[in-house]
């Protein structure tokens, strides 16, 4: 008799326990959210009380950072205005019979800016290597610097643009797969492709001052410049804003348009505070806002493409802006030509 009493009390002992150890549950209230949001929206947010508790406070959190508190279950709008474009991770810390439980969710913020279609002119075409698989394009004074790529045939050469001549080449080791360049401060800087690695040239004799390594593990592909800073692109929807001298990142954006990011940017040119990005694998080169990522205009060339007669060519990939005439110099991999074009306001 004793050890039935035993038994009752010990199952009775473990049945309090559990019920005092159960999980209380709360969701973000998702039934009022969207999927997108632009910034001069707000997210708004209140929890769902799926046991009923009395909620004491919700703490909210947007990427980790305090945004505000509400008594009880009161709704609470996550202002989304100076975010950066891409997933907003929400967070609400909640308040319950002296507890607290988390709950989150995410949101997308989108651009709010509507991309212009700009028309162009042909205004010259000018012959073009067909061995180069061009990766980097980019005017130094009047002579044009071209980075290619591929693994054993990654070169870095000065041309005439008018006639295609090369001035002086030179020749990374195999190991290394070319990617963008751009020249600040009378110096080459060029990217390789996987090897996480980087090289900086004299711009007057292309002789090689230093290499350094990327600050992360990432892709090299496209480089620019302002006045006082390098531009990287990485092949995501990522542009990492770079300080000259260390090389380390300071800041980055993420491409966007109102509707989704923007994938693959490749080479980049710097023109009149504005970054140019050709879209790998298509023949689009996309006007991006360095402030914030958003695309405002977007051109279009297919035209382009469709004059180049070499059959091995590839895909479109070289932006060079001549400040002297204001045009720009488009060209592909491996194509037969290089086209001078101005934008039509």
């Amino acid at each position: 008799m004793k050890k039935h009493n035993l038994l009752a009390f010990i199952l009775l002992a473990a049945a309090v326990t559990a019920c005092n150890n159960k999980n209380i549950s709360f969701n973000i209230n998702a039934t009022v959210l969207k999927g997108q949001y632009q910034p001069q929206e707000s997210v708004p947010l209140t929890v769902v009380n799926v046991d009923n508790v009395a909620i004491d406070s919700v703490v909210y959190y947007l990427n980790d950072k305090k945004l505000g508190t509400v008594k009880g279950n009161e709704k609470f709008d996550a202002p989304l205005k100076d975010q950066k474009f891409g997933y907003q991770n929400i967070k609400a810390l909640v308040y319950h019979e002296g507890k607290s439980t988390e709950a989150t969710t995410r949101v997308e913020l989108v651009s709010n800016v509507k991309a212009k279609i700009l028309a162009y002119e042909v205004v010259n075409t000018y012959p073009h290597d067909t061995e180069s698989y061009t990766q980097g394009l980019e005017f130094y004074r009047d002579t044009l610097i071209e980075g290619t790529g591929q693994y054993g045939k990654s070169k870095l050469r000065k041309t005439d643009y008018k006639t295609g001549a090369m001035y002086k080449e030179i020749s990374l080791e195999g190991r290394y797969f070319g990617e963008g360049i751009t020249i600040f401060n009378n110096k080459i800087y060029e990217l390789s492709w996987k090897e996480n690695t980087g090289f900086i040239y004299n711009a007057d004799n292309l002789k090689k001052i230093k290499e350094f390594e990327y600050t992360k593990p990432i892709q090299g592909w496209g480089l620019t410049h302002d006045d006082t800073h390098l531009y990287q692109s990485d092949g995501t929807e990522k542009i990492y804003k770079l300080d000259p001298e260390t090389l380390k990142e300071v800041d980055y954006i993420n491409v966007y348009t109102e509707s989704a990011k923007v994938k693959s940017v490749n080479e980049l040119e710097w023109v009149n505070g504005k970054i140019y990005g050709n879209i790998y694998q298509t023949n689009t080169v996309a006007i991006i806002d360095p402030a914030t990522g958003a695309v405002e205009g977007v051109l279009n060339f297919a035209d382009l493409d469709k004059k180049v007669t070499n059959i091995d060519k590839d895909v479109l990939n070289g932006i060079a802006y001549n400040p002297k005439t204001k045009t720009f110099f488009i060209t592909g991999k491996k194509w037969d030509k290089m086209f001078e074009i101005r934008i039509k306001e």
